[in-house]
């Protein structure tokens, strides 16, 4: 079995460049443990300054019933209806009554609001009020509630400007 010089050379070559991939893996497993400190798991539980800090688990339980609950229409973060209200921080702050907090966002998605607080939208938007018209809602617990709030308002810290949309206006 004869192997010339140039094969060789293309095979240390490839080595050459798969080495600094694989460390590259290797280093940013714990870079990527960092993002889940207790500082990037607290947040609010209501305007009243208290806060709460929640487990990884409870973090990624609260995405996946986000997901199979509101994950249709306000994926990443954003409202597929109306781009310019989306679940970033700052528009939920600015929300009448604010839903920048735990017990904000519960209220909100057992009865939905309009943005001012002027109406109620349960007919239009899921919720635990509507949850006959809407099967997802159906089977929800107070604590499904409570984890997909921690969601909403953990996934900023963590996503970013991607989370909402950044600041897409239309």
């Amino acid at each position: 079995m004869d192997i010339s010089f140039s094969s060789l050379r293309r095979s240390l070559k490839g080595l050459l460049v798969l080495v600094p991939v694989l460390i590259g893996l290797v280093m940013a497993s714990p870079a990527q443990a960092a993002r889940w400190d207790a500082e990037t798991l607290t947040v609010p539980v209501n305007p009243d300054g208290i806060d709460v800090t929640f487990s990884e688990q409870e973090i990624n339980t609260g995405r996946k019933v986000f997901n199979t609950s509101c994950g249709t229409c306000h994926a990443g973060g954003i409202t597929k209806t109306n781009h310019n209200v989306g679940l970033d921080p700052e528009t939920l702050a600015l929300a009448t009554p604010p839903r920048d907090n735990v017990d904000a966002l519960v209220d909100y998605m057992k009865d939905p609001t309009s943005y001012d607080g002027e109406y109620s939208i349960s007919e239009l938007h899921p919720s635990m009020r509507s949850s006959e018209l809407y099967p997802a809602m159906r089977d929800l617990t107070d604590e499904d509630l409570r984890l997909m709030a921690g969601y909403i308002l953990v996934s900023p810290k963590v996503q970013g400007t991607a989370w909402g949309g950044g600041k897409i206006y239309f």
